[in-house]
């Protein structure tokens, strides 16, 4: 069984409910059926191989969410065709790399987009055509282990990795949370996570499609309309970050009890939540809520229970399927209460990297395990406890930020020596990047934050360029991020 397979058990038995709700162009709300979400996909697959787009190849989109984007994103599942979403937040050398690595037979696009001599392909064109297209089309006999989308992380290394997920990967994972977070077709989901991120697209796009429920997609979260969005849709189900949450908080009280009243589920991911925005939720919303535990390369693993304690500062239990070990530096598997490396492994966990079997070989043990390269602790009665990254990993709004990518291109600035990037706590953001600098001579921290503005995407931009005489660092060289000064000391 594939994607499609899975996708039409909704669209045969529920073809005429409204599927999703969605902001035009000019800002007014429409409404498709389920049946015309399939036929707007098969549409776009006659534009696709019209343009001669065959099972195998890449396509790459560059695009904010819109009803367009899930067209696309249907159509390629459809065709066997791999889906590589890019952050539209990504400048020319982080495109660039995707673009190189992956070879996509183009990129679409809906305006500029930095990627020198890559073809591009125009949202409102493809769109155009597809509206006068037949619907009537060939498909290729799928397997349920065949690829279904590319996405890139960051690895330690600072070089962006391309996460191979299939079919299988996606549909265990949808069913997996439709089931433990008892989504159905009565729910309203409520979708403001970018879609080319795999929090929007893996659990928000395919618990939507597999539970056959009504999704009202917004281009992206805006805090200041908060209220008016949850009080016209009044949805049930909520899939947001730390940050949405925090920014949740400013609502007043009576429109946070109302909406405390309709809605049924408040889920968080992509970052640690603080235990005091879980207990101030509750007491505005009436809600707790409920955080789960996932990554990139293997979509959810852990969940706290839908019935059952939510605790505090606990990513849940493994979901069904999912084998999670706390191991040593050496391997060996650690008892309850000792902190170690999460090891998982299920149908959810990613099929390889792309065009990368080193770095595959090196993330899988002889078992099959997934390293997470995440710390955390297993309790006598199976809760896990995050406790950060094996490396300095900085998660800023949802978004992973590795160090050594910014670190590399500051010191490669004239008059920068040497150059170590840490996130600090920020109320907002749970983390934000800030630059420590040893440099030969003055540097101009406006004119550096200028030239990484044009090489780096917006949330790993540093907050603050702060001059140190020397790095602190061990024996052997490594740098101990843990004693650099505080970040009101010596902003440069």
């Amino acid at each position: 069984m594939t994607l499609n397979h899975l996708f039409d058990l909704t669209v045969r038995t529920r073809p005429r409910e409204v599927a999703l709700e969605f902001y035009d162009s000019d800002k007014v709300l429409r409404t498709v059926s389920f049946e015309e979400v399939f036929l707007r996909s098969r549409r776009m697959v006659s534009v696709l191989q019209s343009r001669g787009v065959r099972t195998g190849d890449r396509l790459c989109v560059y695009l904010a969410n819109s009803v367009g984007m899930i067209d696309l994103y249907l159509a390629c599942v459809a065709m066997g065709v791999i889906f590589v979403p890019i952050n539209v937040l990504y400048r020319e050398r982080e495109i660039g790399h995707i673009l190189r690595d992956c070879e996509p037979m183009a990129v679409i696009v809906d305006g500029d987009v930095p990627a020198e001599g890559a073809v591009l392909w125009r949202l409102p064109a493809l769109l155009a055509e597809a509206s006068r297209a037949s619907a009537e089309v060939a498909l290729p006999s799928l397997d349920g282990d065949d690829a279904a989308a590319i996405i890139y992380t960051s690895g330690t290394t600072g070089t962006s990795k391309g996460a191979v997920l299939t079919h299988n990967n996606f549909a265990v994972n949808a069913i997996n949370l439709n089931a433990c977070w008892r989504i159905d077709e009565s729910d309203r989901l409520l979708l403001a996570l970018p879609l080319f991120h795999v929090h929007g697209l893996g659990n928000g796009l395919h618990c939507w499609l597999a539970a056959g429920c009504r999704l009202r997609l917004l281009e992206r979260f805006d805090h200041r309309q908060a209220v008016d969005m949850f009080l016209d849709f009044r949805p049930t189900v909520f899939f947001g970050v730390p940050t949405m949450y925090v920014r949740l908080l400013e609502m007043p009280e009576e429109p946070a009890g109302e909406i405390g009243g309709f809605m049924r589920l408040f889920v968080c991911g992509s970052a640690p939540l603080p235990t005091q925005v879980l207990e101030e939720f509750n007491a505005k919303f009436a809600h707790i809520i409920l955080e789960r535990y996932g990554m990139t390369a293997t979509l959810m693993n852990i969940s706290n229970p839908y019935v059952g304690e939510r605790r505090p500062g606990a990513v849940g239990l493994p979901l069904p399927g999912i084998s999670v070990e706390v191991r040593d530096a050496d391997g060996r598997v650690l008892p309850a209460g000792s902190a170690g490396e999460l090891y998982v492994r299920g149908p959810n966990v990613f099929a390889r990297y792309w065009r990368n079997p080193q770095a595959t070989r090196a993330a899988f043990d002889d078992r099959g395990y997934f390293r997470t390269g995440d710390i955390g602790v297993r309790s006598a009665d199976g809760y896990y406890t995050l406790q950060g990254r094996r490396s300095d990993l900085i998660i800023s709004g949802g978004f992973n930020i590795y160090p050594r990518e910014i670190e590399e291109f500051l010191a490669g600035q004239e008059g920068v020596r040497e150059a170590a990037v840490a996130g600090v706590p920020d109320t907002i953001r749970g983390e934000v990047p800030v630059a420590y600098l040893v440099c030969d001579g003055d540097v101009d921290a406006s004119a550096l934050e200028d030239r990484c503005r044009s090489a780096f995407a917006s949330f790993k931009i540093p907050r603050a360029f702060v001059r140190v005489p020397a790095l602190p660092r061990t024996a052997l060289g490594k740098v101990q991020k843990h004693l650099l000064p505080p970040v009101e000391r010596g902003i440069a």
